[in-house]
């Protein structure tokens, strides 16, 4: 009852930060000492409802393995790369990284069933348009290669996908491109080209083709991108023409941008990229998300 249930107190301090006390009466535990008393045998452990909040999402999954409800809770968690979070962490004291991908594994989780086994298996349906804003930030390539695979099952599941992406792996995975520039700021807010990487890669004006070609040339012959256990690059199968299939933004002047014109497929992996300034976040988030 002290704290509520979160383990700690919230004390201001008026112009200084606040300040998070561990609770004197649960000494952080959360709950009174006769649900404490409460255990859960699972191999050679007893687990008290404090306890299991104290495991990270990885060691639950094992201790878990069999109560399938509960994996597939986790297995989301675990597609996103966040197997070393704690189950009773504070969401605040996540990371900008870690919360979006904490937000993505709640949409795999949504747009999953369960097959009998504890894993999620893609719903057939169309649903909603994601865009992300440099979601591989500070992240290693291993949970690159994570994120992508988590990517790739919110498409599988019928979604749309649009991300700001610098990443080159990222953007020879994607299925359309729409690369602004040519350069930031007022030399910005122009579209460069848009196409698949390969058109991409063949545009002598784009800063994003000059990177690909040289990326391609230090992988060399047979050099692949984020492996994500799918192709990595998937046909265009819908002509541009069909505008039911795509988003369609025309002479758009916000900000810097100068008289763009844009179509963004549906149900596509679609990356906007282009050099810092040339109006990415504009065209996605002041445009198309307004």
């Amino acid at each position: 009852p002290t704290c509520g249930g979160s383990g700690f107190e919230h004390v201001e301090m008026q112009f200084l930060s606040d300040v998070y006390l561990r609770c004197p009466d649960c000494d952080g535990r959360r709950f009174r000492a006769e649900v404490l008393d409460v255990k859960l045998t699972r191999g050679p452990h007893r687990f008290s409802v404090a306890d299991v909040l104290e495991l990270t999402v990885a060691e639950a999954a094992h201790w878990f393995q069999r109560d399938y409800a509960v994996v597939e809770r986790l297995q989301p968690i675990i597609d996103v790369g966040l197997d070393y979070v704690r189950l009773g962490q504070p969401v605040p004291t996540l990371s900008g990284g870690e919360a979006q991908r904490l937000k993505l594994a709640g949409f795999l989780a949504d747009a999953g069933v369960s097959n009998g086994r504890g894993l999620h298996q893609p719903v057939a349906k169309k649903g909603t348009l994601f865009l992300f804003d440099e979601p591989t930030t500070g992240l290693h390539f291993d949970d690159i290669a994570k994120l992508m695979r988590a990517l790739r099952k919110l498409m599988d599941a019928g979604h749309s996908l649009l991300v700001i992406e610098h990443n080159l792996d990222v953007i020879r995975a994607a299925d359309w491109i729409v690369d602004l520039g040519p350069e930031g700021g007022e030399g910005g807010g122009q579209l460069v080209c848009t196409g698949t990487p390969d058109d991409v890669k063949q545009h002598r004006a784009s800063h994003t083709g000059a990177a690909l070609r040289a990326y391609e040339l230090a992988l060399g012959a047979g050099g692949l991108a984020v492996e994500e256990g799918v192709p990595l690059q998937r046909v265009i199968r819908r002509q541009r023409a069909e505008a039911e299939e795509a988003i369609r933004i025309v002479n758009a002047h916000e900000h810097n941008l100068k008289g763009l014109s844009v179509e963004i497929p549906r149900g596509k992996f679609n990356v906007i990229t282009g050099v810092s300034g040339s109006g990415k976040s504009t065209l996605a988030f002041d445009i198309l998300f307004n």
